[in-house]
C-alpha cells in the first residue's frame, strides 16, 4: 500500500490512504465509506498506529514470534495460486450509472450528503445515485476537477472506496502470512523524518513497523513503489540508521520499482559496511477478488460474449479494458490520472500496464444453456506503463468478441479470403466482408504479400542479398523468379479440454509457399525450366518462408490476425459443444447473420475493393527497386490468401498439460473474478462471466423528491447499465443450420481436418502473390539490355 508522507509546516504534496479504518474481512456499507474528493483527500488525515495483529486479526498476540516479518531473500514465489483474498467495494455495484442531464444537475446541487443521508433511510440506488451526481457536482468547478464524469465515477468514487480496501485486504493477508503479530509490529506508525532539501519536519507513514527492531514493511498490493517514497526511506535511513526496508509486492513488480530498491540497497550496503539485505523486495504475487455488493440496475453489464443482445456479463477484462486509452498519446494521460489516485494499489499497474496490442483469448467454458459463459483473455504486461502505456483495450477486447461471435454465425465455406490481380470477382464472401473478422483477413493476406518482397529485399538484410546471388538465371544472366503464391493457414492448435472447457495453449499459423498451376494464374515476366522452377522454390521455402513465418507469429502487424484466429479456435469449441447438445448459441450458429456484428469505429466504411486496388497497383508497380551487378550486367529489379475454413487442434493429454503449464487451470479461473499473472511470467490474465442479468433494466423508480424544478428522477426512464461505447448492436437471428463437423479452421492446409467446403479450396488455390519484374537498364547505344 502506499505510505503517507506529511508535513507539519504546510501542506505540500502527500500521499496516503483515504483516512476510513476498515477491517478488511468484515463486509462494508455504502454507509460508512464517504467517497473523498481531491480535496478531502489531499488533507492530512488523523494517523494513528495501531497493533497490526489487533487491527487486521482482531486480536493481541503476547509475544513476537522469532520467524516474524518478511524473510531477507525471497523475490518470487514461484506457485501463488493460492493467493487469492477477497474485498468488497459497494461502490462498485454503481459503475454502470450514466452521465447525469442537466435537470439531473441541477437536481442534485452539490450537498450530497444530504442525499447520504436520505440513501441511508431509503436505502434506494437512485438516491445513491442523486449523491454521486452531487458529488460530480461539487468537483466540477474545481482547478483539479474532472469533467468526464465516466472517469469521476470510475476514479473519483469508485476507486475512492477500493483502494483503502484492497490495500487493507492485502495487507491483512501480508500481516498473517508472514506472522506480523505481537507487541512490536504496529501498523500505519508515523515515522519523523526532516527534508535534507527544506529543513522541514515531516512523516512518513509505514505500514507495518516492527518498533524492536526497527524493520519497516511497506506493502504494494500493484507492484510499484513511488519515487517519493523511496526518496522518504533513504532520508529516513540516514537519521535512523538501524532501520532496515522490506517491500512486500503482491503483483509483478514494476523494473523501475526494482532497479530503485536494489540502488538503495546497495548503497546502503556500502555506507553500513555489510552484506546483509538492508531493503529488499519480497514478491508474493497474490490474487486480489474484488465483490460486488448487491448488484442494482446501476450496475454495469457488458454485452461482449454474451449471445442474447439483451443481457450482459462483468470481469477484470472489462474494466481494464473500459479504463484504457485510444490513443498512445491518451493512454498516457490516463496512466498519470489512474497514478494519482492508485493509493491503496486499487487499478494495479493502472489502465495502461497491460499491453492490449497482444490480447487474445486463452480459455472459453462449457456453454450450458441459460447458465452465462466463462472466458478467459491473457495479454502481455508494458515494460514501462508511465511512459509506454498499452491502449486500444476496449477495441481489441471488442474484436475478439466479434469475431468469436463472426465464426459461429457464419458457415465455415465463407472463411477464406483471396488476392488475385486477375480474379477481381473472387476476393472474399459478400457477408464476411462486413465484418471485422472478414477485413483483418484480407489485410493480413496483402500484409503477408507485402512482406514477401521485403524478406528478400537486398539492401535491407543480408537474407536478401545472399537469395539473389543464389536466385536462377535465364539464358541473358538475368535473375528471375517464378509466380509464388503465398497464404496463411493454421498450424494445428495445442488445446487442452477438461474442467469444463477449453485451454488454448498455442494457436501458431503457418505460411504456405507453391509455384500455383492452373488457369487464374497470372502471367510470369520470365521463363525459368522445370528444374529453375523448382531450384527457385526450395530456395523461397528454406530463406524467405521461415521470416514470413516469424513475422506472422510475432510482429504486431499481425495481432489482429492472431487475435481473431484465438476467437475462431474458441468458437469451433462452442459449435461442437451445442452439436452435443442445445446452447445459448444455438440461433447463432450458421444462421449467416452478422448484423450484430459489423465493421465497427474508423473501419464501419470499409470495402474490400480498396484493399485490391492495393494490391494490384503493388503487383504492376512494385514495393521497391533494387540495382545489383550480376555477371557484369547492370540490373533493376522491381518486388512486388488466408483461408480459416478449418482449425486443426492436438489435444494435449492431462499429464502434458498439468506437467507443462502446472497451475494454468487455477490462475485460468481465478482470471475470471481478477487479474492474474501466471507463474514469474510477464502475462496477464483478465477474465469475465456472461449472465443473465438483463442489459435494459426495469424503470427503477427511484423516490428522491427534491425542491426545485425539473424532474427529479436521478437516472431517466429507465436508466441503464453503461456498456462500452462500442458494444454489439441488436439483431435478429434465423435458426442455425445443422453443422456436420466439429473440428477447428485450418485456413487452407493441405491435409484436410474435418470440414472443408468445396468451393474455399477452390479458391484457396487461386490466392496471387506479389509478383516481381526485372528490365535491364537501356545502354549507351540506344538497345535495350
Amino acid at each position: 500500500m502506499s505510505i503517507q508522507i506529511l508535513e507539519r509546516a504546510r501542506h505540500r504534496r502527500v500521499w496516503g490512504r483515504i483516512a476510513v479504518a476498515l477491517t478488511a474481512a468484515a463486509a462494508v456499507t455504502l454507509t460508512g465509506l464517504p467517497a473523498l474528493d481531491v480535496a478531502e483527500a489531499a488533507k492530512a488525515p488523523n494517523v494513528k498506529a495501531k497493533r497490526c495483529d489487533e487491527k487486521f486479526l482482531g486480536k493481541k498476540f503476547p509475544s513476537t514470534p522469532a520467524n516474524s516479518g518478511p524473510p531477507d531473500s525471497l523475490p518470487y514465489d514461484a506457485w501463488p495460486n493460492d493467493e487469492n483474498y477477497t474485498y468488497d467495494n459497494p461502490a462498485k455495484a454503481y459503475d454502470g450509472v450514466l452521465p447525469p442531464t442537466d435537470a439531473q444537475r441541477d437536481a442534485a446541487g452539490k450537498d450530497y450528503r444530504k442525499w447520504q443521508r436520505k440513501y441511508n433511510k431509503t436505502k434506494s440506488p437512485a438516491d445513491k445515485v442523486m449523491e454521486i451526481y452531487a458529488r460530480y457536482n461539487s468537483q466540477y468547478d474545481n482547478s483539479t476537477g474532472y469533467k468526464d464524469f465516466r472517469r469521476f465515477l470510475d476514479v473519483r468514487y469508485i476507486g475512492a472506496h477500493g483502494n483503502p480496501l484492497r490495500g487493507d485486504a492485502f495487507e491483512a493477508r501480508m500481516v498473517k502470512k508472514y506472522n506480523m503479530v505481537g507487541p512490536d509490529w504496529w501498523c500505519q506508525d508515523p515515522i519523523e523524518y526532516t527534508d535534507p532539501e527544506t529543513g522541514e519536519k515531516r512523516t512518513r507513514v509505514v505500514d507495518a513497523h516492527n518498533r524492536r527492531t526497527e524493520r519497516k514493511v511497506e506493502m504494494k498490493s500493484n507492484g510499484k513503489v513511488e519515487t517519493d517514497q523511496l526518496k522518504a526511506d533513504r532520508q529516513i535511513a540516514k537519521e535512523k540508521p538501524k532501520s532496515t526496508f522490506r517491500y512486500l509486492t503482491g503483483a509483478r513488480t514494476e523494473d523501475t520499482t526494482r532497479d530503485r530498491i536494489k540502488q538503495f540497497d546497495e548503497d546502503l550496503k556500502r555506507d553500513r559496511g555489510t552484506n546483509r539485505t538492508q531493503a529488499g523486495i519480497n514478491e508474493r504475487r497474490s490474487n486480489a477478488i474484488e465483490r460486488t455488493q448487491k448488484p442494482n440496475v446501476y450496475t454495469n453489464v457488458d454485452k461482449r460474449f454474451n449471445p442474447d443482445p439483451l443481457k450482459g456479463g462483468r470481469g477484470p477484462i472489462i474494466d481494464q479494458a473500459l479504463r484504457s486509452g485510444k490513443t498512445i498519446e491518451e493512454a498516457r494521460r490516463i496512466q498519470a490520472m489512474y497514478n494519482q489516485n492508485n493509493q491503496g494499489g486499487y487499478f494495479g499497474r493502472g489502465p495502461g500496464g497491460i499491453d492490449f496490442s497482444t490480447l487474445e483469448i486463452n480459455y472459453v467454458g462449457t456453454p450450458v444453456k441459460g447458465k452465462g459463459l466463462d472466458y478467459s483473455m491473457k495479454a502481455d504486461y508494458v515494460k514501462d506503463p508511465d511512459e509506454n502505456p498499452g491502449f486500444g483495450g476496449d477495441a481489441n477486447l471488442q474484436l475478439a468478441s466479434d469475431a468469436f461471435f463472426t465464426w459461429l454465425a457464419l458457415t465455415p465455406d465463407k472463411f477464406w479470403v483471396n488476392l488475385n490481380p486477375i480474379r477481381p470477382d473472387v476476393i472474399m464472401d459478400k457477408e464476411f466482408a462486413k465484418t471485422d473478422a472478414g477485413r483483418i483477413l484480407l489485410e493480413a493476406d496483402l500484409t503477408l504479400k507485402h512482406d514477401y518482397a521485403d524478406a528478400m529485399n537486398p539492401d535491407k538484410y543480408e537474407r536478401g542479398e545472399q537469395f539473389w546471388r543464389a536466385a536462377p538465371r535465364t539464358p541473358e544472366g538475368m535473375p528471375c523468379l517464378p509466380i509464388i503464391r503465398q497464404w496463411i493457414t493454421p498450424k494445428p492448435a495445442k488445446v487442452r479440454e477438461q474442467d469444463g472447457g477449453i485451454y488454448i495453449l498455442d494457436a501458431p499459423l503457418k505460411v504456405n509457399m507453391e509455384v500455383p498451376t492452373g488457369p487464374d494464374v497470372p502471367p510470369s515476366t520470365c521463363k525459368l525450366t522445370e528444374a529453375q522452377t523448382k531450384q527457385a522454390e526450395t530456395l523461397i521455402l528454406t530463406m524467405i518462408q521461415p521470416e514470413l513465418e516469424r513475422r506472422v507469429n510475432d510482429d504486431t502487424s499481425y495481432a489482429d490476425l492472431r487475435r481473431v484466429y484465438s476467437s475462431r479456435v474458441a468458437a469451433e469449441y462452442v459449435r461442437r459443444q451445442d452439436a452435443v447438445g442445445p446452447t445459448d448459441f444455438r440461433k447463432i450458429i450458421n444462421s449467416n447473420d452478422v448484423k450484430r456484428w459489423p465493421l465497427r469505429g474508423e473501419n464501419k466504411d470499409w470495402d474490400k475493393k480498396t484493399v485490391y486496388d492495393k494490391y494490384v497497383h503493388s503487383y504492376k508497380n512494385g514495393d521497391y527497386k533494387f540495382e545489383r551487378v550480376y555477371d557484369g550486367k547492370v540490373w533493376i529489379l522491381s518486388m512486388g490468401g488466408v483461408d480459416f475454413s478449418k482449425a486443426p487442434k492436438q489435444n494435449i493429454s492431462r499429464t502434458q498439460f498439468n506437467t507443462q503449464h502446472r497451475g494454468l487451470d487455477k490462475t485460468t479461473r481465478t482470471s475470471v473474478q481478477a487479474e492474474v499473472t501466471y507463474q514469474d511470467s510477464q502475462t496477464a490474465f483478465l477474465g469475465g462471466s456472461t449472465s443473465e442479468q438483463p442489459i435494459t433494466p426495469e424503470d427503477p423508480k427511484p423516490t428522491p423528491t427534491p425542491t426545485g424544478p425539473g424532474d427529479p428522477k436521478p437516472t431517466g426512464t429507465p436508466s441503464t447499465p453503461a456498456p462500452g461505447p462500442s458494444a454489439p448492436g441488436g439483431g435478429q437471428t434465423t435458426p442455425p443450420a445443422h453443422d456436420p463437423d466439429g473440428d477447428l479452421a485450418d485456413t487452407g492446409n493441405s491435409t484436410p481436418v474435418g470440414l472443408i467446403a468445396a468451393v474455399a479450396a477452390a479458391l484457396a488455390v487461386v490466392g496471387g502473390a506479389l509478383t516481381w519484374w526485372m528490365r535491364r537498364r537501356r545502354s549507351a547505344d540506344g538497345r535495350s539490355v
